[in-house]
Formats: structure tokens, C-alpha cells, sequence
């Protein structure tokens, strides 16, 4: 790596950002965790913390047609036959700015076999009082139009008491409905009256979760969030912008030996999943042109 790890500091907020991935290694309130952290130096566990671009979630089969011409990327998530989570997180991200509160990063994905097109990405985060305003801009340096999407890919931690006691709520009318092997989109059904209707907070309980959800309720200021809070009264939030009109979420369900839901991932999208594929929301980059998105993730306290 070009450096450890950069660590910020914002009143009762501190975090650590990585350059693999550009990756938020860990998010803290007075000393509480906001995400699932993961170990100085090592290898970053189920894409905690990363940038996924220039596509979010997984492409089956790593193959799609772009323009009339057909291309395959590398199928790394061998189980299931996807290319998952893009190029990006392989990466070392180069240091454009850094101080106290802030840092900045930024990567050249492509071209390489498969993504025959050159995209340079820029993340940004900035703690404050506020908590932690992240973002990523996506420029095409190329000479083609480049297919594009992106999330961020944070485990949100509500407090110290298991997952299904911590009380959810997510501002959308409908998910996407996926195989069971693959996680492949199906279509899109309602969430009223199904079990992944949480318009009103409720307890997460024993539902599984790992499934994209669209129809956003966002804010007059376009803005929308789910909250996550424990039984302890700590919570924690993430809000995003409508450059993002797909989230997904996922309860972190292992098999052991490994550790079951540690967390909750929650990722605002530019696009659902297999967009490459389907072409749904995808982003067409034009060379010259950027593409921005933006989400902040912050602690509620206790009481």
C-alpha cells in the first residue's frame, strides 16, 4: 500500500479510511462503533467499507452487451458465477488531499479485458458534527462511453445487542425479488404486506435480508435514510442523495463457522442489481462528463 491508513478526527467522531478501496475501515462515536470495523494491514472481509465501481452488486456471469459489442469481465464471486462488486476494490487508491477532518482518494479503473473504457474515480470523506459526508465522483478520461454505477458498501452497527433486536426503517414502496442460488433479479414486487416492509420502524427480528429496494421516499431536500436503533436507545443512520434511487440492504447471514450478523449492510445505488445487463438506471458516462454521489452515516446517542 502507498500509506497504513488515514485517520480523521471531528469532535466525538473518529474514522479510519484505507487506500485499498478506498475503504472506511472504521466509524466511531465517543468510542462506539457505527460500522463493522476490520484489522489494520489485513484483507478487508466481505467488502466492508468499499467503494464498489464501476458497477455495485454483481454482473451474472460477468458478460454484457454495451452498445452492440459483448464483454466479459473476471467472474470473482466463484459461488454463484458473478462478477461482483466491480474493479475498484483491488485497488490502492492515490492520496489527493488530506487534513485533521478529511481525505480524499482517488483510482483509474480500465482499460482492461472486459471494461475497455477509462474511468477516474475520486472519494471523498469529511467528518464533522454531522458525522461522516462520504462521496464519489466518476469521470470518464476515455474516448468512449463508459456503462457506470456505484455504492458505497458500509455494515452499519445500532448498538451493542444482537441484530434482530435493533429496530429498522427503510423509506421504500418496493424490492427486487432475486433467485435463491444466484441473487439474480426476478422483478420487482411491493413491500406492502411482505415481511420486507419497513416503512414503519419495526424489530428486524429473524428476517433475512439481502435484496435491492427502489421506489425511495426521499425529503423535500432530496434526501432520504435508513435508520437502524438498538434497544439501548444508540442508533445509527445512513442518508443519500436521488444520484442514488436503488439500496440495498443486507443482514450479514453466515453459516458457521463464520460470524452471523454482525451487521446491517446498507448501500445506496446508482443501479440495481445485474444492471450491466438489464441496462436498468444504468449510467451512460460520456467522455468528458462526471458523475457524482453523495451519503453521510451518523450515530443517534443514547436517549
Amino acid at each position: 500500500m502507498n500509506q497504513d491508513e488515514y485517520e480523521l478526527k471531528a469532535g466525538n467522531y473518529t474514522a479510519v479510511v484505507t487506500p485499498r478501496a478506498a475503504a472506511l475501515r472504521s466509524l466511531r462515536l465517543a468510542g462506539r462503533d457505527l460500522v463493522v470495523p476490520f484489522d489494520r494491514g489485513g484483507p478487508i472481509p466481505d467488502y466492508r467499507g468499499i467503494i464498489a465501481a464501476p458497477w455495485p452488486n454483481r454482473i451474472a456471469d460477468g458478460r454484457y452487451t454495451f452498445d452492440g459489442v459483448e464483454h466479459e469481465v473476471p467472474a470473482n464471486e466463484t459461488e454463484r458465477g458473478c462478477a461482483l462488486h466491480g474493479l475498484a476494490f483491488p485497488l490502492d487508491w492515490d492520496l489527493q488531499f488530506r487534513d485533521e477532518t478529511s481525505v480524499t482518494l482517488s483510482c483509474t479503473v480500465g482499460p482492461t479485458a472486459g471494461y475497455p473504457f477509462t474511468v477516474q474515480l475520486t472519494a471523498s470523506y469529511r467528518l464533522s458534527g454531522n458525522g461522516l459526508q462520504g462521496g464519489v465522483t466518476a469521470r470518464n478520461v476515455g474516448t468512449t462511453t463508459a456503462p457506470y454505477g456505484v455504492c458505497p458498501h458500509p455494515y452499519l452497527v445500532a448498538g451493542p445487542a444482537p441484530l434482530d433486536q435493533w429496530t429498522l426503517q427503510i423509506p421504500a414502496g418496493t424490492f427486487l425479488e432475486v433467485t435463491s442460488d444466484r441473487l439474480l433479479p426476478i422483478g420487482t414486487r411491493p413491500v406492502q404486506g411482505h415481511e420486507y416492509d419497513f416503512r414503519t420502524p419495526r424489530a428486524i427480528g429473524t428476517t433475512e435480508i439481502d435484496h435491492a429496494f427502489t421506489d425511495i421516499r426521499f425529503d423535500d431536500d432530496g434526501l432520504a435514510a435508513v435508520i437502524a436503533t438498538d434497544p439501548s436507545g444508540t442508533g445509527v443512520g445512513i442518508a443519500w442523495d436521488t444520484a442514488c434511487p436503488w439500496l440495498q440492504v443486507h443482514t450479514a447471514d453466515k453459516k458457521p463457522p463464520f460470524p452471523n450478523r454482525l451487521g446491517l449492510a446498507v448501500e445506496p445505488m446508482t443501479c440495481p442489481p445485474d444492471a450491466f445487463r438489464s441496462g436498468t438506471d444504468l449510467i451512460r458516462l460520456e467522455p468528458g462528463t462526471s458523475h457524482e454521489a453523495t451519503w453521510r452515516i451518523f450515530g443517534l446517542p443514547a436517549g
